[in-house]
């Protein structure tokens, strides 16, 4: 991320805060600084810098899936990448009140699952482009490999790869998806995607477009069951998720009965991405992992056992 990316978005996000006046006296506050994203609230907008390869294309046809349902999404400002800065396309919203991470007994499980219900049986539009959720393990895989010392050489990385590699092709983003249903899906699925809009009391909204698309609506459930099946989901959270989403008619599991034939690869595969996800920080870092992150490495252990 260039260093002068970040004055150049504060000019952007502070100019669509004050289309019509001059400047208030409230400053800017960064909300994400990530390498590859940058996200800064002035005023009640967020301007978001999306990553360098973002294709603008597939980006205005998701913005414009969460324009036509600001019931489920929170609506951008403009139907179009507003700007562009350092080739990266700048998008607008309005700011949303997130979920509070010091309340997880108030975590809105339900209103995320009614809100993905609604999603996955909306139909899409044509040529909305595929859901990015097995890219962005991939992607994930990729960082893992780029941190790993010498040969990969350190001692929770084979039970990650070993993991990667037991997953079908599909789930690894190099062959097309199988016969699954195909829906909306917002590609990404956590706590963080959710604001109240209006702030602070509005109802529920997803954010975060990037990885929108078709695809199988089972990968949005994949998080919140992986980290129930690693123990770090209370089964009473992971019930309140799971009834919820099938009480609003959610498609991507059964009515009722077992859901695992339907989310055990997509929660395995979100279960390696994280755990590389966490690898690479620690290896970065140059620290152990810390408790949560082993349960991840534990949990790939299992899944491809030696």
């Amino acid at each position: 991320m260039t260093a002068d990316l970040l004055p150049q978005l504060t000019a952007k996000v502070t100019a669509a805060a004050h289309p019509d006046a001059a400047p208030c006296a409230c400053g800017t506050t960064t909300l994400a600084h990530r390498p590859d994203t940058m996200v800064l609230r002035h005023a009640e907008t967020v301007a978001k810098a999306h990553a360098p390869a973002t294709d603008p294309t597939a980006l205005a046809l998701r913005l414009a899936t969460a324009t036509r349902l600001p019931g489920v999404f929170l609506p951008p400002l403009a139907a179009a990448p507003a700007a562009f800065v350092d080739d990266r396309p700048v998008t607008l919203w309005p700011y949303g009140a997130p979920v509070d991470p010091d309340a997880p007994e108030a975590a809105p499980w339900e209103a995320a699952a009614t809100l993905l219900a609604l999603l996955h049986r909306t139909p899409p539009a044509p040529a909305t482009p595929p859901m990015r959720g097995p890219a962005k393990a991939a992607h994930a895989m990729a960082r893992l490999r780029e941190a790993l010392p010498g040969a990969g050489a350190h001692p929770a990385a084979p039970p990650v790869l070993r993991a990667w590699s037991a997953l079908p092709a599909w789930a690894r983003a190099e062959a097309p998806m199988p016969g699954r249903p195909r829906t909306l899906c917002h590609g990404d699925l956590h706590l963080g995607q959710l604001v109240r809009y209006p702030a602070p009391n509005g109802p529920w909204r997803l954010i975060d477009v990037d990885d929108l698309g078709v695809g199988d609506p089972a990968w949005d459930l994949a998080r919140p069951a992986s980290w129930y099946a690693c123990g770090l989901l209370p089964p009473e959270e992971w019930t309140r998720f799971l009834g919820a989403y099938r009480e609003a008619g959610g498609p991507a599991v059964p009515e009722d009965g077992d859901p695992w034939p339907a989310l055990d690869v997509p929660a395995r595969a979100l279960t390696v991405q994280t755990g590389a996800r966490y690898l690479a920080k620690a290896i970065a870092a140059d620290r152990p992992l810390d408790e949560v992150e082993q349960s991840l490495i534990d949990a790939c252990a299992r899944m491809a056992p030696q």
